[in-house]
């Protein structure tokens, strides 16, 4: 089975939820892992901060550098790159997994709030993978991985929250722009993206609450999604927009996905953005779509 055992992987908002995910697995094989995150002090409803993350990533096998680093900025960003290269000796994979989201119509939409998520999620995706770019080109098998939506152009996605839909579909535009750029340097560029909801403190605080958290998936689907993406050639496997258990399925050959529920007795809700000719995988079931918030 292949192996991250001793690559770098720089996670941006990696200090909780689906990036302290994807780190935890990287470092069950002995990886060592960058998290570019804000978080340094706990908060009341966002718990995790940067520091528990890299004990929780030393404590799985990984080799941990906790960095304060806000992507909206590009000296943070410039000096996050420079200390992890200077710690570890290089880059191999970048993780834009932090975002910023607010589900509201235009005319509740502050422009501080739309900024916010353009800075974050479009603009902050692009300026860690520029930064990260001179040290991808020198890795041995080296991946760009958003954690953003297949590119289905539908109104549906976009009315009532056009913002967030501008800024999350910003990073996918990279993902399908930065994949043919850099074919010639065989750097992978993928998306990858989750059929159901998953049990963040985004959908804790935002998205429905409990509820809704009891009709997800853990995040640990993606962690596995993200490890496999990761393991394949980065030549060859590039500028796809994946959905998560149908990769894991047909690439993973993943069969069993109740081990992801998080409450096997309920539904599953449906994620925002997912095509509506995309199949699930052999067994699964979604909710209405309706009921999901």
């Amino acid at each position: 089975m292949a192996t991250l055992k001793g690559k770098t992987l720089f996670i941006t908002g990696a200090s909780r939820g689906i990036g302290l995910a994807i780190a935890l697995r990287a470092a069950r094989d002995g990886a060592n892992i960058a998290i570019a995150a804000k978080t340094t002090e706990p908060h009341p409803k966002l718990p995790g901060t940067i520091y528990d993350a890299a004990k929780a990533i030393e404590e799985a096998g990984g080799r941990a550098l906790p960095l304060v680093c806000d992507i909206r900025f590009e000296d943070q960003v410039e000096q996050a790159v420079a200390r992890t290269v200077e710690h570890f000796g290089g880059i191999d994979i970048c993780v834009n997994n932090a975002s910023a989201i607010s589900l509201t119509p235009i005319d509740q939409t502050e422009m501080k709030r739309f900024d916010l998520m353009m800075g974050i999620n479009t603009r902050g995706t692009f300026l860690v993978t520029k930064t990260c770019l001179p040290h991808l080109r020198r890795a041995e098998n080296p991946h760009v991985l958003m954690l953003s939506p297949p590119l289905d152009m539908k109104p549906k996605w976009f009315a009532g929250h056009v913002a967030y839909s501008i800024a999350k579909f910003g990073m996918s535009l990279c993902v399908l722009g930065l994949a043919e750029e850099l074919k010639r340097d065989g750097i992978a560029v993928n998306a990858l993206w989750p059929r159901t909801t998953i049990a963040t403190a985004a959908i804790r605080n935002l998205l429905g609450g409990e509820e809704v958290a009891r009709m997800s998936r853990k995040p640990d689907i993606l962690a596995d999604a993200a490890h496999l993406v990761f393991c394949q050639p980065a030549r060859s496997f590039t500028g796809n927009f994946l959905i998560d258990d149908t990769f894991l399925y047909e690439v993973g050959g993943v069969t069993d996905f109740d081990q992801y529920r998080v409450d096997p007795a309920a539904e599953l809700a449906p994620d925002f953005f997912v095509p509506e000719d995309s199949v699930p995988p052999p067994g699964v079931t979604l909710a209405k779509r309706d009921v999901r918030i």
